[in-house]
């Protein structure tokens, strides 16, 4: 879900600290570097002087001039370049320093169609924020899979949970070069939302952006910026939905059902799909029950684009 106002000018605001500091620490590293070499300086002025000289001769016709000129500057960038490297420095050095280099600590990115987008980096720090005011990030303390137990399964079951884990560590291992989607599906208390976790949490950890939601809650947020009074934050919602590294539904089948959901389902998972965005979904649903809830079409980009994990077993928690 989007950010609020104050919540996104407090991001800007650091963002502007970020770039205050790394100025001051550019200025501070030219400045010592220009200590020890004091014609620096002379070397800079006399380039930039020198490139407009070259300009205005192009501009006047006088070709032959610009090109003398052009390897003045050449000359003058080769002994700039030496005596740089003579006191340890490369021209490197003097480049601006900037934490991410991708938006310049701005926190977005100028596309060539003149179109400015949210870097990786704005992306990640929103996430931040809303992982810090959900139950995430304490869900993913408790459910990874440092605290995996295979100790209440056995016999098919311990096989088929063993699978389901081979496989989950395949889709973490694989993530960035196997575009994947998976169905976690099997009874209550077989371990599908703990899979999803696991995943979720080795993926956070590597720095990429997940997105946890109930079911219910999807569709309930999603309702409430189609038809209630939030209809401001909607494109952002369902820009973070389309765009976000995973996307994980849990519980599918617990929420309401209606043309409204088995549409917005449809359009979500298509829309991720088109993008070669990662889904999980975790459910309880047979595929027949998935046909009769939310279309045939749902029915057939599921069983046409995503791998189904079959989990099986009492319910744990039960017998915890």
């Amino acid at each position: 879900m989007p950010l609020s106002n104050e919540q996104f000018d407090g991001l800007m605001r650091e963002y502007e600290k970020t770039r205050n500091i790394n100025r001051r620490l550019t200025e501070e590293k030219i400045d010592t570097i220009e200590k020890k070499l004091p014609s620096l300086r002379e070397y800079d002025n006399k380039i930039a002087t020198l490139s407009i000289q070259q300009a205005k001769s192009i501009m006047d016709g006088k070709n032959r001039q610009a090109e003398d000129i052009a390897d003045e500057i050449a000359m003058m960038r080769v002994r700039r370049r030496s005596e740089l490297e003579s006191i340890g420095f490369k021209e490197e050095d003097l480049e601006p320093i900037y934490t991410c280099v991708d938006c310049r600590d701005t926190g977005f990115i100028n596309r060539l169609t003149g179109n400015k987008e949210k870097c990786h980096c704005l992306k990640k720090r929103e996430l931040e924020i809303l992982y810090d005011q959900s139950k995430i990030k304490d869900l993913l303390k408790k459910e990874n899979f440092s605290k995996l137990s295979y100790e209440y399964c056995t016999g098919e079951d311990l096989t088929t949970l063993q699978t389901a884990v081979r496989i989950c560590k395949e889709f973490i291992n694989d993530f960035d070069v196997n575009y994947t989607n998976l169905v976690l599906y099997g009874e209550v208390g077989t371990g599908k939302s703990f899979l999803s976790c696991c995943i979720a949490h080795e993926l956070i950890e590597s720095g990429r952006s997940v997105l946890y939601m109930s079911a219910p809650q999807l569709f309930e947020t999603l309702a409430q910026y189609q038809f209630g009074n939030e209809r401001e934050g909607r494109s952002e919602f369902m820009k973070d939905l389309q765009e976000c590294d995973l996307l994980i539904i849990d519980d599918l089948g617990t929420e309401l059902s209606n043309a409204f959901v088995a549409s917005s389902l449809f359009t979500v998972i298509s829309e991720r799909h088109n993008r070669n965005h990662p889904t999980i979904i975790n459910t309880n649903l047979s595929l027949i029950d998935i046909r009769d809830r939310y279309s045939d079409r749902t029915l057939s980009r599921v069983t046409g684009n995503y791998k189904f994990v079959q989990l099986s077993g009492p319910d744990v928690r039960q017998l915890l």
